[in-house]
């Protein structure tokens, strides 16, 4: 079929089962929306800001699974969605976003709205494309996709030049992609296997050390399979809450900088870490010359450039989780005893005993912690959550009664403030039976507010609960720690009338004070079915605990008396 570039971008979204896009228009890519304008095989739907259009494709991708795709114009439009693409870039979240350029002929001149995009999306992207000759587009489109899903997926970026997308040429959707210089390892070297396996069975305090890669291949109940016929203690990092269960008895909890005592403590004492689609970041390892000393590490990534990167591996294996798991339980189910871990198990309980995760509740002021744990209560495995960046997702990641996989949206490797509320709208786009609610804070809720237009327009109820400390609550947190309390430029003591700024752009808001007005407003909002703000008074200078500080060991943990570990 002979058709414009335009439509070949339509088409090409149609033949990779694309169901909902986010966007923003503009001059350079106006040609592709006259196209999505002609066709009803998906919804696009208008953010209010590219940022927020890039994030909740993301949430989109994170909630269920699937590539999220956006579209924007350049120049500007493409620089707003540079956080996004950083974002999922650093989560390795798979995307396709579109960015429309200035026609062939002005790239280089400093043209209106001009500019590299695919020099700036360089660092932040798995791959990038400047598609220069309308025949390559089907074939662009059609890997951009398969990038983004395989390996360790990712966003990629596609430049379209306006008058590629105005040219028409012959349209054959390829069946298949052949990249000599991509094939991504999935099985693993058996060679490898067998010698985790041995060292697995020669362990006596093994630990199961679970990233975010789990998620990412669908490998949660293989994961608890592991652990469950070994018998074998396990962590979480904040990307992989969920994947064991809140109530399974061989989870010690999240760890790093803000994980549990018993976590930390675990992760200070085994002798064999089996870490699967982790990547031994800072805010785990704490200082890395005193992390998990007395430890052999088997890996398994499929990035090869994850193993070893920052601590050195004794058992490599490059594959996908997935295939790995199935491997090892097959191997061991035979060969080794639920109870062999049994002395082990009981140090972690123990300590889980000593310094439980907790919180002093207060009569006269609401905490946060009770918030988040009174969502559990109410909504439990049904709700999704999303979150901003700062004290509030680090309570919500302690706190929450996760029990699935997916069921966890933040942005962890980056860290953007602001990305919790389009966030969710992806994910309630994806996922329209379930409750999603964003827990944010005073500070985040502010850097995408407008996406209130957006899902009120589209009617996309998403519930908001503010954590309202008047404060920028994780660095105020830090100043008052190591800075004497200089409380500099983090007091939000002004700030807008949330639940009057909800009502103005089409949902509904709440001021909460009380623990009875908090359980009203979140019952009334589900009912409501709209886009709700509940503007939630907590303790200002309530704390997150355990904290390890910055470039401390994860067994110096300043605990919720104000007393460091010993």
């Amino acid at each position: 079929m002979k058709m414009n570039g335009a439509r070949m971008v339509c088409e090409a979204l149609i033949a990779e089962g694309v169901k909902t896009v986010f966007g923003y228009p503009g001059g350079a890519i106006m040609n592709v929306y006259d196209e999505l304008y002609k066709q009803d095989r998906f919804e696009h739907i208008l953010n209010r800001h590219e940022q927020a259009s890039v994030h909740a494709a993301d949430g989109y991708a994170r909630a269920t699974g699937e590539v999220g795709v956006a579209m924007v114009t350049s120049g500007p439009g493409f620089t707003n969605a540079v956080t996004g693409l950083a974002t999922a870039y650093m989560d390795s979240i798979p995307l396709v976003v579109i960015s429309g350029q200035v026609p062939l002929s002005l790239i280089g001149t400093d043209g209106f709205q001009e500019i590299d995009a695919v020099g700036i999306s360089r660092p932040c992207t798995k791959h990038n494309y400047l598609v220069k000759d309308i025949k390559d587009l089907p074939r662009v489109l059609k890997e951009a996709f398969h990038i983004a899903r395989t390996g360790r997926p990712g966003p990629v970026l596609i430049d379209i030049p306006k008058d590629i997308t105005a040219e028409v040429g012959e349209f054959k959707y390829p069946d298949s992609v052949n990249i000599p210089s991509y094939k991504p390892t999935t099985k693993g070297n058996n060679r490898q296997i067998e010698k985790a396996i041995d060292a697995i069975l020669k362990s006596k305090k093994p630990l199961l050390y679970i990233g975010g890669g789990v998620v990412l291949s669908n490998a949660s109940d293989l994961v608890r399979k592991l652990a469950k016929i070994g018998g074998i203690p396990a962590v979480e990092t904040l990307m992989a809450r969920g994947v064991m269960g809140h109530n399974n008895p061989l989870l010690q909890g999240m760890l790093g900088m803000h994980g549990n005592y018993s976590s930390n403590m675990a992760m200070s004492e085994t002798d064999l870490i089996i870490a699967l689609g982790a990547r031994f970041d800072d805010r785990v390892t704490g200082k890395l010359s005193e992390f998990a000393k007395y430890a052999d590490i088997i890996h398994v990534d499929i990035d090869p450039a994850n193993i070893s990167k920052l601590v050195n591996v004794n058992y490599p294996i490059v594959a996908d989780i997935s295939i790995v798991l199935e491997k090892l339980i097959n191997k061991l189910e035979d060969k080794i005893d639920s109870n062999r871990y049994s002395n082990w198990r009981e140090v972690l309980n123990r300590y889980n005993e000593i310094h439980p995760l907790s919180y002093k509740d207060s009569d006269t002021t609401l905490k946060p912690q009770w918030i988040i744990e009174r969502v559990g209560e109410l909504l439990g495995k049904d709700a999704i959550i999303t979150s901003d960046v700062g004290q509030h997702q680090m309570w919500t990641a302690q706190f929450y009664p996760f029990d699935r996989p997916r069921q966890w949206i933040n942005s962890g490797g980056l860290g953007t403030m602001g990305y919790g509320f389009p966030s969710a709208i992806g994910a309630k786009k994806g996922c329209p039976d379930k409750t999603v609610i964003n827990i944010t804070g005073d500070g985040s809720i502010l850097m995408n507010v407008q996406e209130l237009v957006t899902a009120s327009e589209y009617n996309i109820p998403v519930i908001n609960i503010i954590l309202n400390n008047h404060f920028l609550g994780m660095v105020r947190q830090w100043q008052s720690f190591f800075y004497e309390d200089r409380f500099s430029e983090t007091d939000l003591s002004y700030q807008p009338n949330f639940k009057a700024l909800a009502e103005a752009c089409g949902g509904i808001g709440y001021d909460v004070t009380t623990k009875e007005e908090f359980d009203t407003a979140l019952t009334d909002a589900i009912k409501k079915d709209r886009v709700a703000f509940i503007n939630v008074a907590i303790d200002r200078f309530e704390n997150v605990l355990p904290m390890v500080p910055a470039g401390g060991a994860l067994y110096n943990m300043i605990l919720s008396d104000n007393k460091e570990s010993e």
